[in-house]
Parts: C-alpha cells; sequence; structure tokens
C-alpha cells in the first residue's frame, strides 16, 4: 500500500462486495468528490472494534467503535462520518464541499425522520440481504438487542406501509428542500455540497437495502423526481464503490 495513500474503513457486502450503509457513504462521496488517493479496507462487524480500538478515541454512544473510519497518510485516525468530514476539508480544501452551507444542519436535522422509520425494514433485511456470516449473527444480535425482540416479528409489526408512513413527513421535508433552488439539482442549485453527499447516500442505502425500500421511499416523499435527479447528478462519485 502506498504511503501517501488514505486507508478508508467500511463495510462489506455480500459479494460482488461493494459499499452499501448510510454513513461510510458520505465519505465515500466525500473522497470520491475530492479525487483523493485512497484504498477500502474492508471490515466485518466483529472485528470493528479490535480494528479501531488501539487508534480512536471512543463514541459515548452504544457503539464506540464505527465504521466509517479513516487513517490519513500522516498516521492521523479518526472515526464518525462528520468528524472525518471536517479532517479531509481542513487537508483538503479544494474542491470544497461547502462544510458551512445552511444546507448542512438542515438535512442533518431532519434525516433521521426521514431514515428511521424505515429501517423497521431494514433491520431485519440487511442481514438477509447485504451481509456476510460473521456480521450476520452480530447484527442479528446487536440489533435484536436494541429493538428488544425478534427482528422479523419487529418488521412485521412496524415495516411496510406503516415504515412509509412513518418516514412519509420527513421525506417530504427534503423534498420540499430540493425545490428550493429551482436550478437544482442539489440543494443549493447546481453547487453540489456535503449536504448533498449525506442525503444521496441515504438514498444509495435505500436501493441498497432493496428496490422495494427505495421505490416505496420515493412515493412516499411527494415527488420522486428532485430525488431521482440528485441521484442522477452524483453518479460520478457513486461509480468507485467497491475498492
Amino acid at each position: 500500500m502506498s504511503l501517501e495513500k488514505i486507508t478508508f474503513f467500511d463495510l462489506p457486502s455480500k459479494e460482488p462486495c461493494n459499499s452499501w450503509s448510510l454513513n461510510p457513504w458520505k465519505t465515500r462521496l466525500l473522497l470520491n468528490y475530492k479525487g483523493l488517493d485512497y484504498e477500502t479496507k474492508w471490515v466485518e462487524y466483529p472485528d470493528i472494534k479490535p480494528t479501531l480500538q488501539p487508534h480512536v478515541k471512543p463514541n459515548d454512544t452504544r457503539w464506540p467503535f464505527t465504521i466509517p473510519a479513516i487513517k490519513f497518510p500522516d498516521g492521523t485516525w479518526a472515526q464518525d462520518s462528520r468528524v472525518i468530514a471536517d479532517l479531509i476539508e481542513a487537508r483538503h480544501p479544494e474542491p470544497s464541499a461547502h462544510l458551512d452551507s445552511p444546507y448542512q444542519a438542515r438535512i442533518e436535522a431532519v434525516l433521521p425522520r426521514a431514515f428511521r422509520p424505515l429501517m423497521a425494514i431494514g433491520l431485519n433485511q440487511i442481514p438477509r440481504r447485504l451481509l456476510n456470516p460473521p456480521s450476520v449473527e452480530y447484527w442479528v444480535r446487536d440489533r435484536t438487542a436494541v429493538v428488544g425482540g425478534d427482528l422479523a416479528e419487529h418488521e412485521a409489526k412496524n415495516g411496510g406501509t406503516a415504515a412509509f408512513a412513518a418516514a412519509a413527513p420527513g421525506l417530504q421535508e427534503v423534498t420540499a428542500m430540493l425545490k428550493e433552488n429551482p436550478d437544482g439539482p442539489f440543494f443549493s442549485g447546481r453547487e453540489v455540497s456535503y449536504a448533498d453527499f449525506v442525503w444521496v447516500a441515504a438514498l444509495y442505502f435505500f436501493k441498497r437495502i432493496g428496490e422495494d425500500v427505495y421505490e416505496g421511499a420515493l412515493e412516499a416523499s411527494g415527488d420522486r423526481k428532485v430525488h431521482e435527479d440528485i441521484l442522477k447528478a452524483a453518479e460520478p462519485w457513486l461509480k468507485r464503490c467497491d475498492y
């Protein structure tokens, strides 16, 4: 591995292995946008803690060690997509990711309302559709503890139309934000920012869980076109997904 490369720690999927999860995609989109030289290291869920614990300060959350993580060529390590974004922007300010955009705080505030209800589906389907066996075992044990019961039962109760209905207000708020600048396709119009990457990462995550989740989210959004447009505009930065 070149000493000049960034090492980017991401979560693998079943073959063909490529990036799938929301938060790692935020970082990957930013790296691709800035054209930085990086190499992906795939880390299964049980290996996250032993990989990161010697190098990063733990988060003060249920999951003290998380993906994405990054190691810069100078030996600096970091985890958490927003922390990583700040570090990348400071080290590589051009092209700017406009982290000071007023849309940044707004999308970070609305994202949980649009995203979390759909995880009633995702919590059960991600291990079935995406994860490799070592991560499946970890995921099912951990997320069963989170919801306090069987994941399939949780989806049966809270997934499907109930999940899309619960996500609809948040999804429609994002739709309204995307329509504020009619020049589009990005929140600020024609100028892309990290706020756009946050939402593109969410949309692509829905697609990776399944076309049923993506299509349901678009239908609940009130205007699928603005979401399809931002995803299409981001295609140049979505291409590098598997290395």
